[in-house]
């Protein structure tokens, strides 16, 4: 079913939609027995901007909290009470494969984003992303969702992150002074901020390639100005990775 957003809701206390509406707190217990469920979490921001804003302010933290905790805890640990670009932006990234479309971010490939069941982030990991002297920044990387058999593209995987703190990060100072440059049109697809290419900027470490089990100049990936990170990567064959793995 479709539901179409309503922003007839001015939410103010003369507004029509307010009348007879539960409490929040009636709202989150209700949500909290549904275990924040994802789907009926965005059903509901499509009634009015009211029940938008609960949602972004409540319900996408909860579901966040709720889904990954220590990594939640680890991103406001700096004592930050929100993440750049938003809940609800990181509680897409936590459970959508953004996927690529033809003449977009991935140019040569077509495959539609999806939801997936649950992903693995990890920080340890984050660390094979960045450069040496950018290695004292957080990054939370997802393991590679594999899309196999693509043709001549081979098996693909798609792979997502988020940085702690990204406007104080050695990341962005480092694409501020090489001047990178944002792209012209495609944004990021969790919270549609500008984005900028870690390839063009020649930020791509090879401990990247060896941490997802790739080939050597087959992987290229995005970080959007609120630190979301995406990315593409062709996989090696299993026996292949492996080896990748070790020699790690």
């Amino acid at each position: 079913m479709i539901i179409t957003k309503q922003y007839r809701c001015i939410h103010s206390a003369s507004c029509q939609c307010t009348k007879g509406h539960l409490s929040e707190d009636v709202i989150f217990l209700v949500f909290q027995q549904l275990n924040w469920n994802p789907k009926l979490i965005a059903t509901l921001s499509c009634v009015c901007k009211w029940f938008d804003d609960l949602a972004k302010r409540v319900l996408w933290k909860e579901f966040c909290r709720t889904r990954a905790p220590k990594m939640m805890l680890d991103l406001q640990s700096s004592g930050s009470h929100s993440v750049d670009g938003n809940w609800r932006a990181l509680g897409k990234l936590l459970i959508y494969c953004s996927g690529c479309s033809k003449g977009g971010l991935f140019n040569s490939i077509q495959i539609p984003g999806h939801f997936v069941y649950r992903t693995r982030f990890s920080r340890t990991s984050g660390k094979s992303f960045l450069l040496p002297q950018c290695r004292t920044d957080i990054l939370y990387v997802s393991d590679p969702c594999e899309h196999l058999d693509q043709g001549e593209e081979g098996d693909v995987g798609f792979f997502r992150g988020v940085f702690k703190s990204f406007s104080m990060s050695k990341v962005r100072k480092m694409l501020i002074e090489r001047r990178a440059q944002l792209h012209p049109t495609e944004v990021c697809p969790y919270c549609k901020a500008k984005l900028w290419s870690m390839l063009q900027a020649k930020m791509i470490p090879q401990s990247a390639t060896c941490r997802l089990g790739a080939y050597e100049d087959c992987i290229e990936y995005y970080v959007c100005l609120n630190g979301h990170m995406l990315g593409i990567c062709t996989l090696l064959p299993l026996s292949d990775s492996e080896e990748a793995s070790e020699r790690e």
